[in-house]
């Protein structure tokens, strides 16, 4: 029996669902759109029903795109129409849209080391180390171990000065603090192998020690005018202007670090006291911030007018469905540059350089910020 639907109702269906995971309007419009026309290609065609083949023919018809022989990174033209077809294709197939989530393969462990890359993972985890950190530094790992590979060794016993010195080798075009921050690991790393009797040698020994050339800090606080501006540059007539003015103030005048703003729920705001509990992430501690007149009110703004209905108990979530937290590893290094190249879209021209700050620099702000 025929459970098919036909491919007009079928992209009904879809828009519907569309619109009841409240995608946004422009979203719907051009989505609308684009289905318009692959119904009249069906028509033409003949195809009453929907089908992967049809799918395909259109893009390559309309779009000169052949994904059955593509291979490799999607073109950033071909994403959005290619998704819609493959939305088409799921909701026939199981009734919903699914979101689909394109993650990097996990890295290979050579087999005659990977006994030793778990060992030190275990090591890190008991040592609390940050899972920022480590990803970081296992990376960094990784490489060095598929150069040792790539060299043949099939033991860490194998490894020796001249092959650490040809490993540095390849290194030597990067920036002194990389190559520094690179070594240090490295260093690290074989430490851990002498210490845990992988290696009868101590190989941290030998690897250089580079003349490192003295960098001045960023400064972590702004001057004033500097932060104002960049507040007033927030375009606070939108959803993501709303959310990102009030996470700019939070930081700017609580010096809230950015782990405990993604972690803030709902609960955490206390209105009857009008303060922000929290157990602060890194450290453990109990802390109370209060919520001032200007972040209350443009924290109410964000809640009423642009968090999106969502069962998430999170404060702060993305605006592009499905409506979650932010991700684990997000930074939001994104929010402040976007408001800082806003106000300056050529930052050569003042001293504050968007790229080359993160949020978390304007912690303690609050003491050179008047209240309003």
């Amino acid at each position: 029996m025929e459970t098919r639907v036909p491919i007009e109702e079928l992209v009904t269906q879809v828009l519907d669902e569309l619109k009841r995971l409240n995608y946004s309007y422009h979203c719907l419009c051009s989505s609308r759109s684009f289905y318009r026309k692959l119904i009249a290609f069906s028509r033409e065609k003949q195809e009453k029903y929907f089908s992967e083949l049809l799918g395909a023919s259109f893009l390559k018809e309309n779009y000169g795109f052949d994904i059955s022989i593509h291979r490799g990174a999607m073109p950033n033209k071909m994403r959005t129409p290619v998704r819609r077809i493959r939305i088409l294709g799921d909701y026939q197939l199981h009734g919903v849209i699914i979101r689909r989530v394109i993650k990097k393969p996990a890295y290979v462990k050579p087999p005659q080391f990977e006994h030793i890359l778990l060992a030190y993972d275990a090591e890190c985890e008991r040592k609390n180390y940050s899972k920022r950190g480590m990803r970081t530094k296992m990376q960094r790992h990784y490489f060095f171990i598929d150069y040792i590979t790539s060299r043949k060794l099939q033991d860490v016993n194998q490894i020796t000065p001249a092959v650490l010195s040809d490993y540095v080798k390849t290194i030597y075009r990067y920036h002194e603090k990389s190559i520094s921050a690179i070594l240090t690991t490295l260093r690290t790393f074989l430490k851990f192998l002498y210490l845990n009797e992988y290696t009868e040698k101590d190989l941290s020994l030998d690897v250089p020690k580079p003349k490192k050339r003295y960098y001045p800090a960023i400064p972590s606080v702004w001057k004033a005018e500097d932060v104002k501006k960049v507040l007033q540059s927030v375009d606070r007539g939108n959803p993501i202007g709303k959310r990102d003015y009030a996470i700019l103030l939070l930081v700017a005048k609580l010096g809230i670090r950015v782990g405990d703003l993604k972690a803030l729920t709902l609960h955490n705001l206390n209105w009857n006291t009008k303060t922000i509990e929290i157990n602060q992430s890194k450290t453990g501690r109990h802390i109370s911030y209060p919520i001032l007149d200007d972040i209350g009110w443009a924290l109410i703004d964000y809640l009423k007018n642009s968090r999106p209905e969502t069962y998430s108990q999170f404060v702060f979530v993305r605006l592009i469905p499905p409506y979650e937290e932010f991700g684990e590893n997000a930074n939001l290094h994104n929010i402040i540059f976007k408001a800082g190249f806003a106000r300056n879209p050529n930052p050569k021209h003042e001293a504050l350089n968007p790229k080359q700050i993160q949020i978390s620099n304007l912690i303690n702000a609050e003491t050179i910020i008047s209240h309003e």
